[in-house]
């Protein structure tokens, strides 16, 4: 079980990252919130879990062990894989989910690409005692360590982050547009943006369309 990478970010692009440990550069499979963090060329650190096929190794990457753990145990529900897993975490972070099944809110739930009512329903039924009480890992919501980023960077970030989890290219940007013109996103004189708050926001607004 490979738990963690420590090492030089080779490359980002936008479902995953190359990390470069020992001389062998290991591809993880990361949201857009835990991209975020990362940059070429840069020293990082992330907790991993290994998913294994008869025909693939896939490595996911996380920016906290808590949100590992959410990952490895939002698997246990019925019909929800890794890729589902991810887009929901995504979407949300893991004291959200926490809330949102112990609350039985089924719209949050919703929000994320892929879950209906039904699916929603099942998931509350099935991990209800396992995710544990918002709070419970002592982590505060959002990644660790998170850098804001500047507008060049987030704008390619957050929609490519969109368009991985099944929205099209156009709806992006047109989402990210109105986020800036309400005032949600604040980009003045080159002010840094949270690329994981503004992605949760604009998907918040998509799911409203």
């Amino acid at each position: 079980m490979i738990a963690h990478l420590h090492g030089t970010v080779a490359a980002v692009a936008p479902d995953g990252a190359v990390i470069q440990v020992g001389g062998v550069g290991m591809r993880v499979q990361c949201t857009p919130g835990t991209l975020a963090t990362l940059t070429p060329g840069e020293p990082a650190q992330v907790a991993t879990s290994l998913v294994v096929r008869e025909d693939s190794l896939t490595l996911y990457g996380f920016g906290s062990d808590d949100e590992r753990n959410v990952f490895e145990l939002l698997q246990t529900a019925s019909g929800v894989g890794p890729r589902l897993a991810l887009a929901m975490l995504a979407v949300h972070t893991p004291d959200a989910l926490r809330r949102a099944v112990a609350t039985e809110d089924l719209g949050a739930l919703t929000m994320v690409p892929g879950i209906g009512k039904k699916g929603a329903e099942r998931i509350v039924l099935e991990l209800r005692d396992r995710l544990g009480p918002p709070g419970e890992s002592g982590v505060a919501g959002g990644l660790p360590g998170a850098r804001p980023q500047r507008a060049a960077q987030w704008r390619d970030q957050v929609q490519s982050g969109l368009v991985n989890l099944g929205w099209a290219a156009r709806d992006a940007d047109q989402a990210i547009a109105a986020l800036e013109e309400d005032g949600t996103i604040g980009t003045a004189n080159g002010q840094a943006v949270d690329v994981a708050a503004v992605l949760r926001a604009a998907l918040r607004r998509l799911s409203t369309q």
